[in-house]
């Protein structure tokens, strides 16, 4: 059964995107979650129509994460943590911290969202890379001190 995907849908496709799948999974899950309508002959103007609709929707979030790529790329993220002799961090800084440090500054990311290769050990300034959109990606400047030091 052929349907028109109207939102993301994990490992299947992307809003907008035509799909076959099985009839089961189509009528049992996609169509009753509003994840997706059926394509036939007499539903193709509205698939076009909404096809259109899905691509606006796409632009202004593309236009929207680039605006907040570049308010990102201008600020700088203190997260302070721990630590003990000689400056020796205890744990780490996740993606959980620099989330919940960006909700404090006002920005609502998805821990999801943050590229970590892996998490951070050391005191210092470090890159991270944060996905706003598909394709954009901001370059994050964060500042890891110890707590109680003199800079905040």
């Amino acid at each position: 059964m052929k349907v028109l995907l109207i939102q993301d849908v994990y490992k299947l496709g992307r809003a907008g995107d035509i799909v076959e799948v099985r009839d089961g999974y189509a009528r049992n899950y996609l169509v009753p979650k509003g994840l997706a309508i059926v394509v036939t002959k007499g539903t193709m103007k509205e698939i076009e129509a909404r096809k259109r609709a899905i691509e606006r929707r796409r632009m202004k979030q593309r236009m929207e994460a680039e605006k907040l790529k570049e308010k990102l790329e201008k600020e700088l993220v203190k997260i302070k943590v721990e630590v003990g002799e000689e400056n020796k961090m205890f744990g780490s800084v996740t993606s959980a911290h620099i989330a919940d440090a960006l909700k404090s500054m006002g920005y609502e990311i998805d821990k999801r969202d943050i590229l970590l290769d892996s998490p951070i050990k050391e005191l210092g300034i470090h890159r991270v890379k944060v996905r706003l959109f598909e394709d954009v990606i901001a370059d994050l400047t964060l500042e890891v001190i110890p707590k109680g030091s003199v800079e905040s």
